[in-house]
């Protein structure tokens, strides 16, 4: 039931593209959920928030929540209100995710990664390694459409409104390229 409103959402919003995407992994694709057209409603923003915090709950609770910069801000952010503790961020510095602006995590800690899309898991994974650096326990993931692969195990559990399954392909085998179509690259990472 939640998988249908959260697609009825992002199709009101503009959420979900069509075209040639370069995603932040350096995949192709031919569809692209670009989360930030759903979360610039502070409705529907406050609405993930809570139907997130409905599925974190049986992992008991959580000190804060912690999301990467870019696509995570938000989310972390409305699931922290909707749990009711802090919600922070990890920025880049270079190539790895870093605690900046005063944000500190404190030893035994029990923290939620909050993420818009995972693909990858990449993400997840590294900012889960900066809360563990300080000494948080990760007691669980979550994100608003989950469209990993088999392959894309992570080390705990990752919930999501939705589970897509979006074709992507590696740059030398992606039929689109191909056909000579034009890329784009939405995500908020720098590729090579």
């Amino acid at each position: 039931m939640r998988a249908d409103e959260l697609i009825a959402r992002l199709r009101a919003t503009g959420a979900l593209l069509e075209g040639h995407f370069i995603l932040t992994s350096g995949l192709h694709s031919p569809r692209y959920i670009q989360c930030a057209r759903l979360l610039q409603y502070p409705d529907h923003a406050a609405w993930v928030g809570r139907a997130l915090g409905e599925l974190v709950r049986p992992w008991g609770p959580c000190d804060l929540v912690v999301g990467p910069a870019l696509g995570g801000i938000l989310v972390a952010h409305e699931l922290g209100r909707a749990l009711g503790v802090r919600a922070l961020f990890v920025e880049r510095e270079g190539d790895l995710f870093v605690l900046r602006r005063g944000f500190s995590i404190a030893a035994g800690e029990r923290a939620v990664v909050a993420e818009d899309v995972v693909t990858t898991g990449r993400s997840s994974l590294e900012t889960a390694e900066v809360a563990t650096r300080h000494g948080a326990e990760v007691v669980a993931a979550v994100c608003i459409v989950d469209r990993r692969g088999p392959e894309a195990a992570l080390p705990f559990p990752l919930v999501s409104l939705a589970r897509m399954t979006i074709e992507t392909y590696p740059p030398e085998a992606c039929p689109l390229c191909r056909q000579g179509i034009p890329a784009s690259k939405p995500g908020s990472r720098p590729r090579p």
